[in-house]
């Protein structure tokens, strides 16, 4: 049996008087690949802001690992998070050595194993041949592969990804879900966001249809074959 790595109970979550999140609760287990999808507007950043510890207060209870508020070991990839700049002055290896600044104590200086992580996770990548190139300066994909080094750069157990392909070509896109996929099997629990269903579906083992209530939970065999929610996406019982 596997250990539930998050557990979220009766989560409420309202800006001024409009209710964004209703009574929500769902388990991800250890070696999860959840792919949270729904209509813009319906929640789903803000979900995975609130179990980062992004925003807040809400009313309910999150756990992680068994206890509450223990958010060791989390890697994240948000949206749109580096824009293509040419004048943006960082290096590739620069924005990945970040990734390791929330596990440093007192003075923020890098040592020589903190790049030897960098290079480790940029060679993972196939992006080491990037690393002194500005980051600005790269293809929508270089910056999203960088993103994701950043990310993994401190060898998280849970991975949170909003949007990561939204500005990628399908060829790019296919490229970074096998990335994630990889990642996946060696043992970190990915959540994900994504617009699009019908790009993640070959790679996740759960989804979550949020709406800003859950509309369904479980496994994706299970949500193909939910006349509702495959007819809204398009999907049919043959996929």
């Amino acid at each position: 049996m596997m250990n539930n790595v998050i557990t979220v109970e009766n989560l409420n979550f309202s800006f001024g008087k409009n209710q964004i999140l209703k009574d929500i609760s769902f388990q991800v287990e250890e070696g999860d690949y959840l792919g949270i999808v729904g209509p813009n507007g319906s929640g789903k950043t803000t979900l995975i802001k609130i179990l980062l510890g992004l925003i807040g207060p809400y009313e309910g209870k999150i756990i992680f690992n068994d206890e509450i508020g223990n958010k060791n070991s989390i890697g994240y990839v948000p949206q749109g998070a580096i824009k293509r700049d040419r004048l943006f002055p960082a290096t590739v290896e620069e924005i990945v050595a970040t990734g390791l600044l929330s596990q440093k104590k007192g003075m923020k200086f890098y040592s020589k194993e903190d790049y030897r992580k960098v290079e480790n996770i940029l060679k993972k990548l196939g992006i080491y041949g990037l690393k002194n190139r500005k980051i600005g300066n790269l293809s929508g994909g270089q910056i999203q592969r960088a993103l994701l080094a950043r990310a993994m750069v401190s060898k998280p157990n849970i991975l949170f990804l909003d949007e990561p392909t939204s500005a990628l070509d399908p060829k790019i896109r296919e490229d970074f879900y096998s990335i994630l996929k990889e990642i996946n099997r060696e043992g970190v629990t990915i959540i994900l966001i994504s617009h699009d269903i019908l790009s993640i579906k070959k790679y996740v083992n759960k989804i979550l249809y949020l709406n800003r209530e859950i509309i369904f939970y479980g496994p994706y065999d299970q949500f193909k074959n939910s006349k509702e929610i495959a007819q809204y996406f398009g999907i049919t019982s043959r996929d």
